[in-house]
């Protein structure tokens, strides 16, 4: 199942993956001018491999050190990632759920949090099978078919051995909570009705996905943000704020500036995918 986006083309992964990996996105970017595309922080594991040059990724900071990458797997951000490109881009992007981190890669979300590293030093050869394959591919199906049937032996791989602990359900119950509520959700009362302490949850979640239960709050309401302000017909900035839960716009400019290194208007005068579609 496919459907068109704003930058390609995105489909569901096969039925045995979906409590691992969200979703398969593959762009193919042309014609636009060159510039610095902002990656905000999200709920996914974000993992992107390139059909064509190496991606050129750094932090947001001005003097922050750009690295090169063919495929690079990253965990959960609290930051904007900064992609820089010469105006044309064409790749595929994997979104991971923090379960997914530990079925696929075989490490807790944890371990990469706020980390950008090649996807080889995770999955080994499979890695480089994945990216030969996807590169000697011609169509969007075709490639969405290698993702599936090699996450599938990823999968397999741990479940024939090579098996990591899974993560505690109390955690993976306050994850599905903070997500349905993008963020809008007290801490505490998740804590309570999951029988822990609110420092007790917070230690626990943190050891799994890497970002506390507040962290991921505030990047679930950001996410949320960042969608109404991508749309293609976007929202008055006043009500982006108060749609996605902020106290007012002035306490989103200042998560907004925090999690991008911009104030809202700066990046969309800045931002040079949105309209790409």
């Amino acid at each position: 199942m496919e459907d068109h986006t704003a930058t390609g083309i995105a489909a569901r992964p096969a039925p045995a993956l979906r409590q691992y990996v969200d979703s398969y996105v593959g762009f193919d970017l042309r014609g636009l001018p060159a510039g610095v595309h902002c990656g905000p922080p999200g709920r996914a594991l974000t993992a992107v491999i390139s059909l064509s040059v190496p991606l050129e990724l750094a932090g947001v900071d001005r003097e922050a050190s750009v690295t090169r990458f063919s495929s690079v797997a990253g965990g959960l951000m609290c930051r904007s990632v900064a992609i820089h490109h010469d105006g044309r881009q064409q790749g595929v992007q994997l979104s991971l759920t923090p379960l997914g981190a530990r079925v696929i890669y075989g490490m807790p979300a944890a371990e990469l949090a706020e980390r950008l590293v090649p996807l080889d030093e995770l999955l080994g050869s499979l890695a480089v099978e994945l990216v030969d394959r996807l590169r000697a591919a011609t169509t969007w199906a075709a490639r969405f078919a290698v993702l599936d049937a090699l996450l599938l032996r990823a999968v397999g791989r741990r479940a024939d051995g090579d098996r990591v602990p899974r993560e505690r359900p109390e955690v993976a119950e306050a994850w599905r909570r903070l997500v349905a509520a993008r963020g809008r959700v007290q801490i505490g009362a998740i804590a309570a009705e999951l029988g822990w302490s609110r420092r007790y949850l917070t230690e626990r979640f943190r050891d799994e996905v890497g970002l506390s239960p507040k962290t991921v709050a505030r990047v679930l309401r950001f996410e949320h943000a960042h969608e109404l302000a991508a749309a293609r017909v976007p929202l008055p900035w006043a009500d982006v704020a108060s749609v996605s839960g902020y106290a007012d716009q002035a306490h989103l400019v200042r998560d907004w500036r925090e999690f991008t290194n911009r104030t809202p208007t700066a990046w969309r005068r800045g931002e040079v995918l949105l309209g790409a579609g």
